[in-house]
């Protein structure tokens, strides 16, 4: 299996109660206890920057960006990305973030926040946040917020507390 197996669709009504089971599978009930998950409860994702992973008919992955604000930044919000399990590995999850990412860019916001694994996220250009530099509304490691900021000159202003939505 290749990237090249993939099909990518921007997320539809009808994706909605497999992507919900792969949340269910990937993250387990402790999800509901998250930061990020407190933040994504009280906003919509961006239906336009929603998108889910297909293989041969079989929901393989999503992923789904929410608007937040970090102090006087318009921002989005990361997750989840979720891959199914017998994808994983397969380049669902990288297909899934670049598509994500570039469409994000076109848009009016100045970076995308995250709580994950460096790792992971760091080819993708994301970086680690200064301690105390960006707050969220609950218990996070201060190693796993991550931010990928559009613009150098704008990034700055991506600090503060997070909230829900856009100022």
């Amino acid at each position: 299996m290749c990237r090249s197996d993939f099909n990518l669709e921007r997320e539809l009504p009808l994706h909605v109660d497999a992507i919900e089971q792969l949340h269910r599978d990937a993250f387990g009930p402790g999800r509901f206890a998250r930061t990020a998950f407190r933040v994504r409860e009280a906003v919509e994702p961006e239906p336009s920057l929603s998108y889910v992973a297909l293989c041969h008919g079989h929901m393989a992955g999503s992923v789904r960006l929410s608007p937040i604000a970090i102090g006087k930044c318009r921002a989005l919000l990361l997750g989840p990305l979720a891959v199914h399990p017998n994808f994983k590995k397969k380049g669902a999850g990288a297909l899934l973030m670049e598509k994500a990412i570039e469409e994000a860019k076109a848009l009016d916001y100045c970076a995308i926040l995250l709580v994950g694994d460096y790792d992971y996220y760091c080819r993708f250009g994301f970086q680690r946040v200064p301690v105390g530099k960006i707050a969220l509304p609950g218990p996070v490691d201060p190693m796993r917020v991550l931010l990928l900021p559009f613009d150098k000159a704008e990034a700055h202003a991506c600090e503060g507390v997070v909230q829900a939505g856009v100022n």
